[in-house]
């Protein structure tokens, strides 16, 4: 090609300097129909050169963006960088012309080597994420002074950057006129702008724009003048600058470095709308994706997209609907001075003519049309440590596939893929890898049962590049975590909770280990509310041993120590707190008396009946006067379900509490321990008249100095009762002592309350009890209904025979 012939965004003797707004889709179709038409020898494109070799995955069939380029610090994983690409990025558009042509791409910004080491000196600790940093583009560059774009608008007339820059660039079609035209438009705005800066730009900006023209300078020893460069629009003028290789060498003398390994990373539409991470991030990828793929007609396409999306959603859209629409995006496009409806038209005829004015609907199509949940993919043949590798592996073979839309995960513990299923996202959970997070279950509470609410986002990738230290597979790893995280634990509690986790996530050689170290500090702990807290997770790891076939003698032992020596210490640590700490105390009290309660009788050899001796802590602590009285209330309570006190042993103490003798402050916390703390007190106070008229002869009798003191603790207590008790309460006391009968004797007039016991309806109900109780019509157990039964009620007693007499 002769000089006359060349393209007018060429210089006689430069480069094709092609100066682009990342993630843009006309910035993407001119950079495709500026490369067909000039037809250059090498491709250099922005980016880190550690990545060339990575260039020739984009031809694999098993490569679909959007996808990103991730470096890491070999020797600190967590410390990364991303370079996302979309299928509308002119930089992914470059390479794919590239390699589809034969032409030779490559990298051509500062290496990541050096950015990865910046990020470790950066004073904030927190360096650009991606490796562009904040000069990325057009809109990247707004702290230099001023923001181009929104100066290039204001100069044009407009007072809204992006609809501007839609109007100019993204909405002109491809191969309207000079392919090269837009290049050159932009390249005289940004020289313009850049010529009104002080001090030459930023130091970084500097140092990357003196690499990018050493590597120019190379290209073009190497190809003559068939070189093409794409990049950020704002280093245009930069690159055509003319300046000395010394100059630009003595620019990048003395740069950190650091080791790096790269690899091509899934990314999602919804990670490319977060401007907090990319320093381009864009607010509608799906959008600009359909403008790019969009053949023709793009408002009527994507009209069709939103009423398709409407109609899986049960609302009526019709045809017309969709054809008003067009015509309403289209008259608004003009009365506003735009060549073609941009997303702000088509957002408001949606709603005034799909969405009937709501925005309801229409936040629905911004988050799955606008924005949208596409997760790229990657093919096997990218580079990625050993970790990674298995994961993927175990991904293929449970059939788990990451995805970008959340979603939950129903599984049954007791079909082999499902327990494996849990195994690995217990797993992943425990080295720090959040694809999954446990949720509850919308169908049982049983310990055969997991919830899971799965979504795979693309930091994700560098969390198992950072996992990669404690072992090649996921089993390894996790395994070598555990055990590492058992020695540096800081209490109990930590090391006990572990130990559920080793159970939940089937880790037999880590638990051993950490099993040793729980019982060397459980030796050593002498605080009982560090016992007390940490005996409930033993329980439960007991539990999910049980139903997984896991062998816990050890545990037991340990959980039945532990019991012992909380029964032991508790009543002492009762005494003399104050009311914060006997509040805390109180819970550790419930948490002892559900977990004593799954513990059994006799868990360890040895030990005896555990949940007799606890009855008789109960009863030393219901009766000290050195115990508070919300502990000494919630004791009387306990004994009270459990059926070792009697109704009328738990009146006389409540009304020996409740005696004008005992101070306000201390018969109303005793009343918070006995009937609040969401223990279903209330219930118990509506159908026992005997402690109502204790509570209420109380509260009438305290003095007016007094009850200002007491009235929070009662206001508490009280206010966390569902609102049909309130109401019954508050009826039960406005009819007075002597009138008010039990809610369940005949009539007592209280609304939703019959005069007579109705022995049709309940009746009625008892089908449906005997099926969910496995039981049949004539109250005998059906074939394997005991065992699922008893799993499916969480372990606890649930003998149907026993319900049903």
């Amino acid at each position: 090609m002769t000089g006359a012939d060349k393209p007018a965004g060429r210089s006689a003797a430069g480069p094709l300097l092609l100066g682009v707004r990342h993630h843009g889709p006309g910035s993407a179709r001119a950079v495709r129909a500026a490369l067909q038409a000039a037809r250059p020898r090498v491709v250099l494109i922005e980016g880190p050169p550690e990545a060339d070799p990575l260039i020739p995955l984009a031809a694999d069939e098993g490569m679909r963006p959007p996808v990103a380029l991730l470096a890491h610090a070999v020797d600190e994983p967590g410390r990364s960088a991303f370079w996302p690409l979309a299928e509308f990025s002119p930089e992914w558009v470059a390479i794919r012309w590239a390699v589809e042509n034969g032409v030779p791409a490559r990298f051509v910004d500062l290496p990541a080597a050096h950015t990865l080491a910046w990020q470790a000196q950066d004073a904030e600790g927190d360096g650009p994420e991606d490796g562009r940093g904040a000069g990325g583009g057009p809109e990247a560059s707004r702290d230099v002074r001023a923001d181009p774009l929104a100066v290039l608008a204001e100069a044009a007339g407009h007072d809204d950057p992006e609809r501007w820059w839609e109007d100019v660039v993204e909405h002109r079609g491809a191969g309207q006129g000079d392919a090269l035209a837009p290049f050159t438009a932009l390249e005289e705005a940004m020289g313009a702008l850049r010529e009104t800066e002080t001090g030459g730009g930023r130091d970084r900006d500097l140092v990357r724009e003196a690499y990018m023209r050493l590597q120019v300078r190379a290209a073009q020893r190497e190809f003559a003048d068939g070189v093409a460069v794409v990049c950020g629009a704002w280093h245009v003028p930069a690159l055509r600058r003319r300046t000395t290789v010394a100059a630009d060498r003595a620019l990048l003398k003395g740069l950190p470095r650091t080791k790096v390994d790269m690899t091509w990373v899934p990314w999602t539409h919804r990670r490319l709308s977060r401007a907090s991470g990319y320093g381009a991030g864009i607010d509608s990828p799906g959008w600009y994706g359909h403008l790019f793929g969009a053949p023709d007609r793009p408002v009527e396409r994507w009209l069709t997209k939103v009423a398709g999306l409407l109609r899986e959603e049960d609302r009526i859209v019709s045809s017309a609907h969709v054809i008003e629409a067009v015509r309403l995006a289209g008259t608004l496009a003009a009365m506003r001075g735009r060549p073609l409806p941009g997303l702000s038209e088509t957002t408001d005829a949606v709603r005034a003519v799909m969405c009937e004015g709501s925005d309801v609907p229409l936040a629905l199509v911004h988050d799955r049309l606008v924005v949208g949940d596409v997760l790229g993919e990657v093919p096997p043949g990218a580079p990625a440590v050993p970790l990674q590798r298995d994961l993927a592996r175990i991904q293929r073979r449970l059939r788990l596939k990451p995805e970008a839309l959340e979603r939950e995960l129903e599984l049954d513990l007791r079909k082999e893929t499902d327990a494996e299923r849990g195994r690995l996202l217990h797993r992943l959970r425990l080295l720090g890898i959040g694809w999954g997070e446990p949720a509850a279950s919308r169908v049982s509470t049983g310990t055969f049962r997991e919830t899971w609410r799965l979504r795979w986002e693309p930091e994700l990738s560098v969390r198992v590049a950072e996992a990669g230290v404690w072992g090649t597979t996921v089993l390894a790893a996790a395994t070598a975590k555990a055990e590492a995280d058992a020695v540096s634990a800081q209490g109990l509690a930590e090391v006990t909770a572990l130990a559920e986790r080793c159970l939940l996530a089937d880790l037999p050689d880590a638990l051993p280990a950490v099993m040793r170290i729980l019982a060397d500090r459980a030796a050593l702990d002498a605080d009982v509310g560090h016992l007390a807290q940490a005996l409930p997770a033993l329980v439960r790891s007991l539990r999910y041993g049980d139903v997984r076939g896991t062998d816990t003698g050890a545990l037991a032992e340990v959980a039945a120590g532990l019991a012992e020596r909380v029964f032991v210490g508790l009543p002492p640590a009762c005494a003399a707190l104050d009311a914060d700490a006997a509040e805390e105390m109180r819970r550790h009290v419930d948490a002892v008396h559900g977990a004593v309660g799954l513990l059994g009788d006799d868990p360890a050899p040895g030990h005896g009946d555990l949940r007799r001796r606890w009855q008789t802590v109960l009863r030393l602590l219901s009766v000290r006067d050195t115990v508070p009285g919300v502990i000494r209330g919630r004791a009387v309570r306990l004994l009270l379900d459990e059926g070792e006190l009697a109704a009328e042993e738990a009146a006389r103490l409540m009304g020996l509490v409740l005696s004008p003798g005992t101070p306000p402050s201390d018969g109303a916390a005793w009343i918070e321990g006995f009937v609040g703390g969401g223990s279903g007190g209330g219930l118990l106070l509506v159908h026992d008249e005997r402690l109502l008229g204790l509570v209420d002869a109380w509260l009438t009798g305290v003095p007016a100095e007094a009850f200002t003191d007491v009235l929070p603790l009662l206001r508490r207590t009280f206010s966390g009762y569902e609102p049909g008790v309130r109401r019954t309460l508050g009826e039960l006391v406005r009819r007075g002592p002597g009138q008010r009968g039990s809610v369940t004797a005949a009539g007592c007039g209280i609304p939703g309350f019959a005069d007579e016991l109705d022995t049709g309806r309940a009746d009625a109900v008892l089908p449906v009890v005997r099926l969910l109780l496995g039981l049949d019509p004539a109250g005998a157990l059906l074939p394997g209904a005991g065992d699922t039964g008893r799993h499916e009620a969480d372990g606890e007693d649930n003998d149907p025979v026993g319900v049903e007499a």
